[in-house]
């Protein structure tokens, strides 16, 4: 009965303190999550977490823990291990682009995660903002690249990361804080603040107010400081992801509001040559930025 995906399931309900955290992180729904748990502890006749809020593990809980902690990292060693052997252990390159303002916020630690793991590929960002990073593929400036949106390139694989929701941006104190939810008119009548970057890279000006007629006054900051600065300064509204302004948001400097009713939800890929995506570090590193990705940024989603 006892399988490696419990022991997964232990280590990320232990992590995440709740049934839901972990779901998204083990990429299941909840009753999957909930039926593999009530199964095992069945099994062996034990409950492993006690029910609260955030879950507590039991004494068998624990002992399942310890095995996880010992028994997962070995195992993953030894997948990059004989990936090294099956690749007669060719040194790797990873040159890594991105077109987002914020990915830095998460991609760097896990970068050094990875290192820990592939301490013989060579890494190295490439420097500045890149509209078009697909284009370094074909011209052999980037490796991998992190994009927002799918497209059709020869020669070229993506893989899903994440979904996150954008979030409208105002100073505590704006007359639009009451509202539970913005629209398009809202942002008619105020300066909007963005990053420097083409309108197709901002999906709060592609797929809501260009759609909607609206062409609010524009203001750049290059930095998040800077834009959550300016907007709890009063001088326009800005648009954000959720995970990058919640520290802002938990010490009161700004307020968020929905983007519609029904929430503006951005996604993020890898893209790479094919050529080298089917590598066992280039692999790897995709799992490591989508693993640390759910470990530690708040409200994101699995996007398939």
């Amino acid at each position: 009965m006892l399988a490696l995906k419990h022991l997964r399931l232990i280590e990320a309900l232990n992590d995440s303190g709740s049934i839901t955290r972990a779901a998204t992180r083990l990429y299941l729904t909840q009753s999957a999550l909930s039926h593999q748990l009530v199964a095992l502890e069945a099994h062996y006749g034990v409950s492993l977490f006690e029910r609260a809020r955030p879950l507590r593990l039991t004494p068998a809980g624990e002992l399942l823990l310890a095995l996880a902690r010992e028994i997962l990292p070995r195992i993953e060693a030894a997948k990059r291990d004989l990936a090294r052997l099956a690749e007669d252990n060719q040194p790797g390159r990873l040159r890594i682009a991105v077109e987002c303002h914020t990915c830095y916020d998460w991609l760097m630690p896990a970068m050094d995660a990875y290192r820990s793991h592939w301490p013989e590929v060579e890494m190295d960002l490439v420097g500045g903002f890149h509209t078009d990073p697909i284009a370094l593929l074909g011209e052999d400036k980037a490796d991998l690249v992190i994009v927002s949106e799918l497209g059709k390139h020869k020669g070229v694989v993506f893989n899903p990361l994440f979904r996150y929701e954008m979030l409208a941006l105002m100073a505590t104190a704006h007359p639009l804080a009451a509202k539970p939810c913005l629209t398009a008119k809202d942002f008619a009548n105020d300066v909007l603040i963005t990053y420097p970057a083409p309108d197709r890279l901002l999906d709060l000006v592609r797929r809501v107010l260009k759609p909607a007629g609206i062409t609010p006054e524009r203001r750049h900051a290059e930095l998040t400081i800077a834009i959550v600065q300016l907007v709890a300064s009063r001088k326009g509204l800005a648009a954000l992801p959720a995970w990058a302004i919640q520290s802002y948001l938990e010490r009161g400097y700004v307020v968020a509001r929905p983007i519609t009713k029904r929430g503006l939800w951005s996604g993020l890929y890898t893209a790479a040559r094919d050529s080298d995506a089917g590598r066992a570090f280039h692999r790897d590193f995709v799992e490591t930025l989508r693993e640390q990705a759910f470990m530690t940024l708040p409200g994101i989603e699995p996007l398939v």
